[in-house]
């Protein structure tokens, strides 16, 4: 994304539907919120209809005409379904394929002959942070999530234990890494060099995702000890099944996805001209969908067709995977309705309106600016682009390490806190199980701490180079 493209972004957003003064919007924030978390916690409603009314409640908190704020929750919702539901569908498919094939069993197994209960938690962390490197968190869920319940069940782990390791690698690369789209869009705002911004971000990345992955899995097991769902995990294939696909294959098939979206990320890179052929080609066939896409079109080859299925049991596959994610596309799609709402409201500008006055070092600036927009939103990449757009005049003066640890502290922000207001938040509940409380215990606080460490770590190399 260029400058222009960020400056158009900026141009292009939704003028505030309410002219609400700050005290009063930040008292609809919190009713907001409260309103969502007791609707679930003390009345026992479905998170999708809590969602929808404590959006509601905001925008009337907020003095905002209540056909606005509609507009603006189905507009939300709809944006983010569109973003990520068709990428929830094609990754429950493939799951579904990996799992009925015997594929998933053969990673499983694989792994856990060459992996011991000390070991795993280092090679889930492991193998999410590759993995994660050029996907979207969504996508590397939804991928990841199906492997962490089969490990945590076949190998009697704590899903603690396993998932925070996995999910904590995804997320670290997300916030701080290049080329995900965040990282990226800050460094292009504040003119930071690409190559440094990498070299860095991985320095900070690689004892962040240490301390809240592996380390930090030891005391969520012990705060939230529940068992796999077993609604989201799709049972060992029967004796029946005489045949399954080899490691190679099923693990060629996860990771084809990951290679077409790394080689689109490396050709934007190298290449750099939209109007390039190679790159408009790798832009389709690089772009989630395609990738997904094309995953669960060879994985009918070389998943489906070795384990002996017929046309009718792959299209019935198809149709099974499909049933138990409904509901986690309303529930994502409507925390997607409340953070469009809070945005439309005003309130992502009324934390940059009162930032501005702040008189703190440039680095703590950018990432106490971030957080607030996290909090106040739940979108991490709504925060590093107005966070980044706020600060750039303060990269002019700055050394090229230092203009690259400025991009690494607004995607450290970026990531603090996840709550009920984060799609990311009601699609790891969903996928792991967890009533709001625990989701709270382990995600919120995980990524709390991969904020606070990143942010920690940052501010030190300031002090060294």
């Amino acid at each position: 994304m260029t400058r222009l493209s960020v400056e158009m972004l900026a141009a292009d957003a939704p003028e505030p539907i309410t002219s609400a003064g700050h005290a009063q919007l930040g008292i609809a924030v919190l009713a907001g919120i409260a309103v969502i978390v007791l609707l679930i916690t003390k009345f026992k409603l479905h998170a999708f209809l809590s969602l929808t009314i404590g959006s509601l409640a905001l925008g009337a908190f907020a003095g905002a005409p209540l056909d606005k704020v509609i507009t603006s929750f189905t507009a939300g919702l709809g944006s983010t379904v569109a973003g990520v539901g068709v990428l929830i569908a094609l990754g429950a498919i493939l799951g579904k394929m990996l799992a009925d094939s015997g594929g998933a069993d053969q990673i499983v197994d694989t792994i856990l002959a060459r992996a011991s209960g000390r070991t795993m938690p280092w090679a889930m962390v492991l193998i999410a942070s590759v993995i994660g490197l050029p996907l979207f968190f969504e996508v590397g869920v939804v991928l990841l999530i199906p492997v962490v319940l089969m490990v945590a069940k076949r190998g009697n782990y704590s899903l603690m234990r396993i998932g925070i390791p996995a999910l904590a690698g995804l997320s670290v690369m997300h916030g701080l890494v290049p080329p995900h789209p965040g990282p990226l869009v800050a460094i292009d705002a504040v003119d930071a060099n690409l190559g440094v911004t990498l070299a860095l971000g991985v320095l900070v990345a690689i004892p962040t995702v240490v301390i809240a992955g592996p380390l930090f899995s030891k005391y969520a097991a012990r705060w939230v000890d529940v068992p796999a769902p077993e609604r989201m995990i799709p049972q060992r294939p029967s004796e029946e099944l005489e045949r399954r696909p080899g490691f190679g294959a099923t693990l060629a098939t996860i990771l084809l996805p990951v290679g077409l979206m790394l080689a689109k990320a490396l050709v934007d890179i190298v290449i750099d001209d939209p109007e390039h052929q190679a790159q408009r080609v790798f832009d389709v066939v690089g772009s989630p969908l395609i990738a997904l896409l094309a995953a669960v079109l060879v994985g009918i080859f070389t998943l489906g067709m070795p384990a002996g299925f017929s046309k009718e049991r792959i299209s019935s596959l198809v149709e099974k995977g499909l049933a138990p994610i409904a509901g986690i596309l309303l529930i994502v799609g409507a925390g997607g309705g409340f953070k469009q709402t809070l945005i439309d409201t005003g309130v992502g500008r009324m934390i940059l309106d009162i930032s501005e006055d702040w008189s703190i070092p440039a680095l703590l600036l950018a990432w106490l600016i971030a957080v607030a927009i996290r909090l106040a939103t739940g979108s991490a990449t709504v925060a590093t682009v107005s966070a980044a757009g706020l600060v750039a005049p303060l990269a002019a003066d700055m050394s090229t390490a230092h203009t690259a640890l400025l991009v690494l502290a607004i995607g450290a922000g970026s990531l603090f806190f996840s709550h009920v207001n984060d799609a990311g938040f009601w699609l790891v509940k969903e996928y792991f199980g967890l009533n709001v409380g625990q989701t709270i215990k382990t995600w919120s606080v995980m990524e709390t701490i991969i904020s606070v460490v990143a942010g920690a770590l940052v501010l030190l190399l300031s002090l060294i180079i």
